[in-house]
Order: structure tokens, then sequence, then C-alpha cells
């Protein structure tokens, strides 16, 4: 009776270092997700003073791969910009593979500008030059993650920001925004 005991703890603690063993594991190999920040964002100053009623916008975005060991293959990503609860524009930036660096993070860097809807244009540029506008950013994407050769499922990625733009025309105090979560809340 007593062997069978000391055998039964015996198991149960090999269960338990085992079990633990693996947690740890997957803490070290699960990876994380991508990092999103517009690092520039302008209208151009000449946009503002022809009072044309086309304009276009600028933008430099950094997508940041802080896994050390896992590669991520990017489905196209949505990008869309709104002023209020209409769309400025939007963008789909084409598919890319991101690699791995052990040394720091992978930086993908994009500069790129979009035409801005014509109706719209008037409103965002008087905001703009009488004191300050706020555009939400939406972005949207599907990736991959390959993590010592092995491929995971396609995770969705939904990600949102506010821009503040100053009367320059340029991010209001040149802050960076770091696109976050999307809210689950239903938007209007």
């Amino acid at each position: 009776m007593c062997e069978t005991k000391n055998l039964c703890l015996w198991l149960v603690q090999l269960v338990y270092i085992l079990g633990l063993l693996g947690f740890c594991l997957w803490l070290a190999v699960h990876p994380r997700s991508p990092d999103y920040t517009i690092i520039k964002f302008s209208v151009p100053l000449t946009n503002h003073n022809n009072g044309s009623s086309h304009g276009r916008i600028e933008y430099e975005l950094d997508i940041k791969n802080p896994n050390r060991d896992s590669c991520i293959l990017y489905d196209d990503t949505f990008l869309t910009f709104y002023y209020g609860e209409d769309k400025v524009g939007n963008k789909t930036i084409p598919c890319f593979y991101q690699g791995k660096n052990r040394e720091k993070s992978e930086i993908h860097r994009l500069s790129d500008q979009m035409d801005v809807e014509t109706r719209l244009w008037t409103d965002l540029r008087k905001a703009i030059m009488n004191a300050s506008a706020e555009l939400r950013v939406d972005l949207s994407t599907k990736i991959v993650y390959y993590t010592w050769g092995i491929k995971s499922k396609q995770h969705g990625i939904n990600r949102e920001g506010k821009i503040r733009i100053g009367k320059d025309g340029m991010l209001l105090n040149n802050k960076e925004v770091k696109l976050r979560h999307a809210s689950k809340k239903l938007k209007l």
C-alpha cells in the first residue's frame, strides 16, 4: 500500500514538472503580434495654399517584428484614414515577408501617399488651417508566423489610432502614433 502511494506521488510530481516545462517552452516560442507605428504624417503645405478641391496626405508607417525566433508573412494590409466618420482615403499594402533578427527587432518601413477624397478635402483643409484636425486610422491584415520552420494558422490583425494634425499640416508635437488593438465596440 505504501509503495502504491509513493508511485502515485512520484507520477503526479512528474506530470506537474512536465506540464511546467511545457508551459515555459510554450511561452518561449509563442509569437507576439507585430507593432504598427505611424512615425511621420503630413498634409503638404502646398495643398493648403492653392485652394484646390483635391489634396493628398503623406505618411510613414513602421511595422516591427518583436519576435526573435519567428518570421512573419503578411497578407495584403488595408490602411484607411477617416475624418470624423467619413473616409478620407485608403491604401492597400501588398503582401510581404518580414524576417527575424536575433540582435534587434526587424522593422519594415513604408513611406507612401494617398489622395484625399475630393468632397472631404475642403473641410479637412479648413480644420487644419483654423487650429488642428484629428484623423482616425484603421489597419487590418492577416499574418502567418514561421517559428523554427513550423507554420502557424492565419491570425487576423486589426489596429487603430488617432492622428492629431497641427496647423502646419504635420503630426501635432511630432508625436508618433502607435496603433493599438481595435475597439470591440460597434462603430456607427
